[in-house]
């Protein structure tokens, strides 16, 4: 992995010095400042959360625990990484850079804020921040934002490379979550064994784990993590990532227990239409085309199963296929897990509408070849979404008694992180589980 990462950086950073000068040029700016950022303080406290790098300077190099930290980009030079490895018998300092990528980088080591802040250029600077900076102007100017945020959506293969690291780290993890399911572990220990198998603690995952047992899988952000196991366990919704050199990946996967017949085949069925979502991730694709589709065929499964007698074009008129898919079909993915862009129309901003009736939908973009999307149709048996259909006219055309025979299992979800190319799609999560097996 190394040597790859090695080859391919050189051509990643000159991508992104590329960008940086036509992005200074668009704002007017001299230099290209980004700081790592500062761990925040929890309020009425001493202590720190645990500290987030700003994206922006995980773009440029493989280090994402270096607080205080900046990088310099001028047009026509060396990069520079101005790094803070403070005198401090407190906590871990962090160690001088190494690897692959520190040839290309003019590197000064500075002990405080104050000498990182002298090494900094005067003049005309857009300064990226993820929040204020004693002794800089932070402006976070908007055009800069608008080129970079959107050329960001186009990964470069060394950022490829490591997202393809980040899916076969989840997927070997995905792979220790469900062995522990299926030996009737609580959700708690369902997650210690995914962290034990990603090798990553919780502050490292590129966002908080989700692992929900049977009717908890009706939850959609659920994060309670049950210490001790239900009496019966039925289903298994883990939506869970991992990261690499601060690229994430997002894998969900639903499974059901070996005597859970029905919810198995409705999972098949799930399985089944997401394959086929994936596939259309092609070149000038209309993402929320793409996702009404979706709505189409989910409802064609809720007909299948016997829980809606409708058409399926009725049941996404009327909103039924939105009760039981009440999200969005997906989203952006990199540098972090709802990655930016999403909705914005070309490089110099503009917002692309999502369409009426789904306001939950992350993703508005037609899809050009570069860029890694989410892939996560679902299923749900919600209360509160089914108790307002109970309400309405259709309600007569939902077998009622199927909803109820299926609410215990909670809901389906899942989920691949797929590339769009020139051909057809690369799929990171089911290549990974593939080489996995």
């Amino acid at each position: 992995m190394h040597d790859q990462l090695a080859a391919l950086y050189p051509q990643h950073l000159a991508t992104l010095r590329e960008r940086a000068d036509k992005a200074l040029a668009l704002g007017g700016f001299d230099h290209l400042l980004i700081a790592a950022g500062m761990p925040t303080e929890k309020f009425l406290d001493d202590q720190d959360f645990p500290f987030a790098v700003n994206p922006h300077f995980k773009h440029w190099l493989p280090l994402t625990d270096a607080p205080g930290s900046w990088i310099i980009h001028t047009p026509g030079r060396k990069p520079k990484l101005v790094f803070l490895q403070p005198r401090d018998y407190w906590h871990v300092v962090p160690q001088a850079p190494q690897g692959y990528w520190v040839e290309h980088f003019e590197i000064v080591i500075v002990r405080n804020a104050a000498e990182a802040l002298a090494a900094l250029p005067a003049g005309n600077r857009a300064v990226i921040a993820p929040g204020p900076v004693e002794g800089v102007e932070v402006n976070n100017p908007g055009a800069v934002f608008d080129y970079l945020h959107w050329h960001r959506s186009f990964k470069t293969p060394y950022e490829l490379a490591l997202m393809r690291e980040a899916s076969r780290i989840g997927t070997r993890a995905h792979r220790a979550a469900a062995d522990a399911f299926r030996a009737g572990a609580s959700e708690f220990n369902i997650h210690m064994a995914y962290l034990d198998a990603a090798r990553q603690i919780d502050a490292e995952l590129p966002y908080a784990s989700i692992v929900g047992l049977n009717e908890h899988g009706a939850v959609l952000h659920y994060s309670r993590f049950d210490r001790t196991p239900p009496p019966s366990s039925r289903s298994l919704l883990i939506d869970a990532g991992a990261s690499a050199a601060g690229y994430a990946s997002d894998i969900t996967r639903t499974y059901a227990a070996a005597d859970a017949g029905e919810f198995q085949a409705l999972i098949d069925s799930v399985d089944a239409a997401q394959q086929g979502f994936v596939s259309m991730v092609r070149a000038g694709q209309s993402y929320p085309d793409l996702h009404i589709h979706a709505h189409h065929v989910l409802a064609g499964v809720l007909r299948e199963h016997g829980i809606i007698r409708m058409s399926a074009e009725s049941a996404v008129e009327s909103g039924v296929s939105s009760a039981f898919f009440p999200h969005g079909l997906g989203h952006s993915i990199g540098l972090q897990v709802h990655d930016v862009a999403g909705f914005q129309q070309g490089e110099r901003g503009g917002t692309i509408a999502r369409p009426a009736g789904h306001p939950y939908l992350r993703m508005t973009r037609t899809l050009e070849p570069g860029m890694v999307v989410t892939i996560e149709p679902g299923l749900y048996f919600i209360d509160m979404l089914l108790a307002e259909l109970r309400d309405k006219p259709v309600s007569k055309d939902i077998d009622w008694d199927k909803v109820e025979a299926f609410k215990p299992y909670g809901g389906i979800r899942i989920e691949d992180d797929v590339v769009c190319t020139d051909d057809a799609p690369e799929n990171l999560t089911r290549d990974a589980f593939a080489q996995a097996s």
